[in-house]
């Protein structure tokens, strides 16, 4: 089966969850986050990561640098500065200057600042007005290569992508130390079925998802195929997810990403 590219959208991508929903998730993923740190032991905080250059201490030092962004206008706009300052893909830059910041930071530190930062992030992301959250944004990658682009409103990335970004770290690190990832259907699941929603939106074509797992559910999307045959996917939630983002292969309509 052969898969199109996702046309690229007429106007700026907006969040598809209502906005009180999106609010309680950003808060309840700073908090999973957190916990989930808490549990590591000492020697998890060396082990490599799914991202190249990253080890474990690597990847929480961004997910704080992200969540300062989002708590602070002053702090988004020293880092959106100095990411374009440095040149190359942006988010490149940006995610490397939130590491160097605090990559001399101790785990227990790393832990201790998340915890407090987090709850303010989510209050800010909160705040923000929707004439504000309606702001195109310049293209920003569909893939983490940047390789392919859209436009996104600021909505959508405060709404959705800051949550599903901490959430996909969460996989990371549970797939990294061989630890269970702790997953709720009210939490979990509504991530995951944002994610399946949207991915249907994007490849456009008649088809039916079973999601297993305690995140998972079942979709008819996109209506009837012309043939009657619509493709049928069944696997893990978390597995579905990891493989939109690009940390996993995926065949015919698996091979549509979806952003994080």
């Amino acid at each position: 089966m052969t898969t199109t590219a996702a046309p690229r959208e007429a106007t700026a991508r907006r969040s598809a969850l209502p906005r009180d929903i999106a609010m309680r998730l950003a808060a309840d993923e700073y908090a999973n986050f957190v916990e989930q740190l808490r549990q590591l032991a000492p020697q998890d905080w060396t082990m490599q990561t799914c991202c190249p250059t990253w080890d474990m201490h690597a990847m929480v030092c961004h997910v704080l640098g992200s969540a300062e962004m989002s708590a602070s206008l002053p702090e988004q706009f020293r880092q959106m500065r100095a990411a374009r300052k440095a040149g190359g893909l942006f988010i490149d830059a940006l995610t490397d200057l939130q590491v160097r910041k605090h990559r001399h930071r101790s785990p227990t530190d790393l832990v201790a600042m998340l915890a407090e930062v987090g709850p303010k992030a989510a209050a800010a992301r909160r705040r923000t007005p929707a004439p504000v959250r309606r702001i195109p944004m310049a293209d920003m990658p569909v893939e983490e290569t940047g390789s392919r682009t859209e436009k996104w409103t600021l909505g959508y990335l405060i709404d959705v992508i800051l949550t599903r970004d901490t959430w996909m770290h969460r996989s990371d690190i549970a797939t990294a130390t061989g630890r269970a990832m702790a997953l709720r259907p009210e939490h979990d699941g509504v991530i995951v079925a944002d994610i399946a929603a949207e991915w249907a939106s994007r490849h456009g074509q008649a088809c039916t998802l079973l999601l297993t797992g305690p995140a998972g559910g079942r979709w008819d999307f996109n209506g009837a195929a012309p043939n009657g045959e619509a493709p049928s996917y069944e696997l893990d939630a978390v597995e579905f997810s990891r493989i939109l983002a690009g940390r996993g292969q995926g065949d015919g309509l698996l091979a549509a990403r979806v952003p994080f």
